[in-house]
């Protein structure tokens, strides 16, 4: 069905409007002389209107005049009348063909770098290894060889379970795993230190090994330094470096807002259904003209096809469906609203808190803005805040 509707947008076609007392004659001669009309719909009873393509449109003609029928071209609609229009707008040609041109050379470059899966390794650090390696944002992606990449990596980080480097689109993404290392065997095994996952205001702070830099009733922030496994010697002026260790106690807190109408709005469809064409390359769209949306509120969705499924170059063909929705409201309980927003603010914030954490304290705002409740939950916990950071010796 849609490779019809493509072929016949492509191929152009004409939305009429024939008046006369002789229209089942007319539809009857049409038929015998093989003139295809679809999407027939009968205005009045001296009235119909049908599309046809351009070639059945002339052959129409000859019918309509022996009828006695009058025809009215309603719209034209298609890729020749498109084509038609251009011939006096060459700026508009130009213009097109310099930008169909700039998305084809744009999209061979690489735009942008996403690093999946780090916890112990700054990000920073790995961007900073591939920019000196000419591995960088701007650089065209044939340029780039993912298996040279990968070795790259591992040779300046051998402690990775999984390595993936793959270019998705303009992006280069680097996805890897971190060996899970036991308690035991982590001093022998890469040095690091101990920085904070999240803000907190330190409690008590335990160094087995390395140097503790914060002190009790301090406010830290997410990633500040607390142990360092940058350690001076005792007897030189040499640093070296250590697996730092040990528990960091911070008072920690967790909040969620949630807002939610006081009145509620539902749409319902109507049935109604209005449709638009249009192409994407590399996600840059092109739509149609095909007039501006007849209904006022409606839901609108958007279906692709690939046609030409190159990675350089993929096309696709966009319908643009908009379904006309009548709006109803539907005022909800405050009580309700305000018990069930503070259960699923909490149900969030629960999501964050590790198994040891020590909940110290809730508390449930509510404030109403016109048509909103916002809800406000706060929880207070008590937690180890430190996380491994590891320190690059190469």
């Amino acid at each position: 069905m849609l490779a019809i509707k493509i072929w016949n947008y492509l191929k152009g076609y004409v939305i009429i409007r024939i008046k006369g007392l002789t229209l089942e004659r007319l539809l009857n001669l049409a038929l015998s002389k093989d003139i295809y009309l679809w999407n027939v719909n009968r205005i009045n009873s001296t009235t119909i209107e049908a599309t046809v393509s351009l070639v059945g449109i002339d052959a129409l003609e000859e019918i309509i005049n022996k009828s006695g029928c009058r025809v009215e071209i309603v719209k034209r609609v298609g890729f020749p009348f498109i084509l038609s229009k251009l011939k006096y707008r060459k700026a508009f040609v130009v213009g097109l063909v310099v930008f169909m041109c700039l998305i084809i050379f744009l999209s061979r470059v690489l735009w942008d770098i996403e690093i999946i899966g780090t916890e112990q390794i700054p990000k920073d650090d790995i961007i900073e290894l591939l920019n000196k390696n000419d591995i960088r944002i701007g650089k065209f992606k044939h340029q780039i060889d993912t298996d040279e990449v990968s070795r790259l990596i591992h040779k300046n980080y051998d402690y990775l379970s999984f390595l993936d480097i793959r270019i998705n689109g303009v992006k280069l993404i680097v996805e890897l795993k971190e060996i899970d290392i036991e308690p035991e065997r982590v001093d022998t095994s890469y040095p690091c230190n101990i920085i904070a996952k999240r803000k907190g205001v330190i409690v008590k702070i335990v160094a087995e090994n390395g140097n503790a830099v914060v002190e009790k009733g301090q406010i830290v922030e997410e990633d500040d330094l607390l142990i360092s496994g940058v350690v001076n010697s005792e007897i030189s002026n040499d640093t070296y470096l250590v697996h730092a260790n040990g528990k960091v106690l911070a008072e920690t807190r967790y909040s969620h807002i949630l807002e939610v109408p006081i009145v509620k709005i539902d749409k319902v469809e109507t049935g109604n259904i209005f449709n638009q064409w249009g192409i994407s390359i590399n996600d840059k769209g092109i739509r149609f003209l095909s007039g501006d949306v007849p209904y006022e509120n409606y839901i609108e969705e958007i279906v692709e096809k690939s046609i030409l499924n190159i990675e350089w170059f993929p096309f696709k063909i966009v319908n643009y469906i908009y379904r006309e929705v009548k709006i109803e409201e539907i005022k909800q309980d405050i009580e309700f609203l305000k018990t069930s927003t503070k259960l699923e603010a909490t149900k969030e914030i629960n999501k964050q808190l590790s198994d040891s954490s020590e909940i110290i304290s809730r508390n449930a705002i509510y404030t109403i803005d016109g048509n909103i409740l916002r809800t406000k939950v706060t929880v207070d916990t008590l937690e180890d805040i430190g996380k491994v950071q590891a320190i690059n010796s190469n």
